[in-house]
C-alpha cells in the first residue's frame, strides 16, 4: 500500500491526473467515514471529503514524502472537522435561564399548544365541510356515518340501535366511507 501511495503521489505531483485521480478513489471512503464518524452528519461528511481532496490537489507540492500520504491527508480531513464542528453553533439548555430576562428559562419560549382563532376557523370550516357531505349521503348511509363517526359508537352498538346484523353495518361504514371520499376529495 505504501508503495503504490509512493507512486501514486509522485506521479500526482508531476500533474498526472490519472494518479491523483487513483488517490481520491483510494481514499474517498476512509474520509467520509471519518467525516461522518466526527461530524455524525452525511452532507456535512460529503463536504469533508471534497474539501479534502480539494485541499490536497491544491497543496500537493507541500507534501513531505517522508512522510505517509495517509498520515498527511488524514491530518488535513480532521482539522477540516474540527474547524467545522468549532463553527456549529452552540447547543442551548432549556432549563437554562435567559441571560435577558430574570427568571425565565427556555421552555417559557416554546409555543403552547392553545387553540388559536385561526385554527379554531379551520377546524370549523373542514367540519361544516363534513357535515353538508355527510347529509348528502343517502339515508342508509347518512345514519350510520352519524353513530359511527359523530356519536363515537361501535359497529355492535350500532347494529344494537338499528337492529340491523353487524355485517351490514360494516357494509355500509365502508360505502358511506368511500361516497364522503369521492364528495370531500375536490374540497379537501
Amino acid at each position: 500500500m505504501e508503495n503504490l501511495e509512493g507512486r501514486l503521489t509522485k506521479l500526482a505531483l508531476k500533474g498526472d491526473q490519472r494518479a491523483f485521480a487513483e488517490l481520491v478513489e483510494l481514499y474517498k471512503d476512509r474520509i467520509y467515514h471519518l467525516g461522518y464518524r466526527m461530524l455524525n452528519n452525511r452532507h456535512e461528511a460529503e463536504d469533508i471529503v471534497q474539501e479534502t481532496f480539494l485541499r490536497v490537489y491544491r497543496n500537493l507540492d507541500r507534501y513531505d514524502d517522508n512522510q505517509k500520504f495517509s498520515t498527511w491527508i488524514y491530518r488535513i480531513a480532521t482539522n477540516l472537522c474540527i474547524d467545522r464542528l468549532r463553527k456549529r453553533r452552540p447547543t442551548y439548555s432549556l432549563d437554562a435561564e435567559l441571560s435577558d430576562q430574570e427568571g425565565t428559562d427556555g421552555y417559557s419560549l416554546i409555543p403552547s399548544d392553545n387553540v388559536t382563532p385561526e385554527s379554531e376557523l379551520l377546524v370549523s370550516e373542514t367540519q361544516r365541510t363534513i357535515y353538508e357531505a355527510i347529509d348528502e349521503l343517502p339515508v342508509k348511509y347518512r345514519s350510520v356515518m352519524i353513530l359511527r363517526y359523530l356519536q363515537d359508537l361501535s359497529l355492535q352498538e350500532i347494529s344494537d340501535v338499528l337492529d340491523m346484523p353487524v355485517t351490514t353495518i360494516k357494509t355500509r361504514v365502508h360505502r358511506g366511507r368511500e361516497f364522503l371520499r369521492k364528495k370531500l376529495g375536490p374540497r379537501l
